[in-house]
């Protein structure tokens, strides 16, 4: 799946205040090594480094391109493309942060005690998650592909993401690794200036990559004006045409 720096960060402010309310929920207080796991073009690594300033910064991603903007923006940090799945490091980190990427990576159950494994003692698991699959934005993604000519290409485009779980299922598992473990829910309600086409702008950066990463270019046009409309009735523009995005986030801190 490919990603693209500049189209995720036209919406920064908005995505950027969940790690900032994430970080501000973190225990530990003292760090020596910490490190931003799915950075993206970094903006959550610099709110780590600054939250953290006398530990030491890293961030790994999949993706050329976000890692690139991450260079760029923090160029005295180090940061290395690997994917979270192959990620060997043993650690030990006092600060592991993934926000808006592990519902990207498959199979929590074997993934999270491998997570809390890389922890120094006393130091946190930082999580942040999208919940918002059941929305009106991520249904009418599914029911675009499923009722257009490109059916047959994206049959496994709603599959990208993996396995969903409730707030409950992540304590459960999470409990018996912790000392200390806090797990919350927050819908944050955006307003977008621009109506149904900033909503479209909005998940091109995120939730649409697996549905027109396959498209060629006419179907990828074809799909977005179909979906567009379509978002448009989910989402009626305010008088001066501002669209309230609701948008649900899971976030979980496991400290060891």
């Amino acid at each position: 799946m490919t990603w693209s720096a500049k189209q995720y960060v036209t919406f920064e402010e908005e995505r950027t205040r969940p790690v900032r309310d994430l970080l501000a929920a973190v225990p530990t207080t003292q760090a020596r090594s910490v490190v931003d796991i799915g950075c993206g073009p970094a903006n959550s690594t610099e709110l780590l480094a600054a939250r953290f300033p006398e530990a030491v910064v890293s961030g790994l991603d999949s993706s050329a391109d976000m890692l690139a903007a991450a260079r760029k923006r923090l160029p005295h940090i180090r940061f290395e493309q690997v994917d979270i799945e192959a990620w060997n490091d043993p650690g030990q980190y006092d600060v592991v942060l993934a926000n808006a990427v592990l519902q990207w990576v498959p199979d929590h159950r074997a993934l999270l005690p491998k997570l809390i494994a890389k922890l120094a003692p006393n130091g946190s698991l930082a999580v942040q998650m999208p919940d918002n699959l059941d929305e009106p934005a991520h249904r009418l993604m599914r029911e675009t592909a499923a009722g257009g000519p490109w059916a047959g290409k994206l049959t496994a485009a709603a599959q990208a993401r993996t396995t969903r779980h409730d707030a409950d299922w992540y304590y459960r598992e999470l409990r018996p690794l912790c000392a200390r473990l806090d797990v919350w829910r927050t819908t944050y309600y955006h307003p977008l200036a621009g109506g149904a086409d900033a909503v479209v702008e909005w998940f091109k950066g995120s939730g649409l990559r697996p549905f027109l990463d396959p498209l060629d270019d006419g179907e990828r046009t074809a799909y977005l004006n179909r979906y567009r409309t379509e978002v448009g009735n989910a989402y009626p523009a305010l008088a001066d045409g501002t669209v309230l995005l609701p948008f649900p986030r899971l976030f979980i801190v496991a400290t060891r």
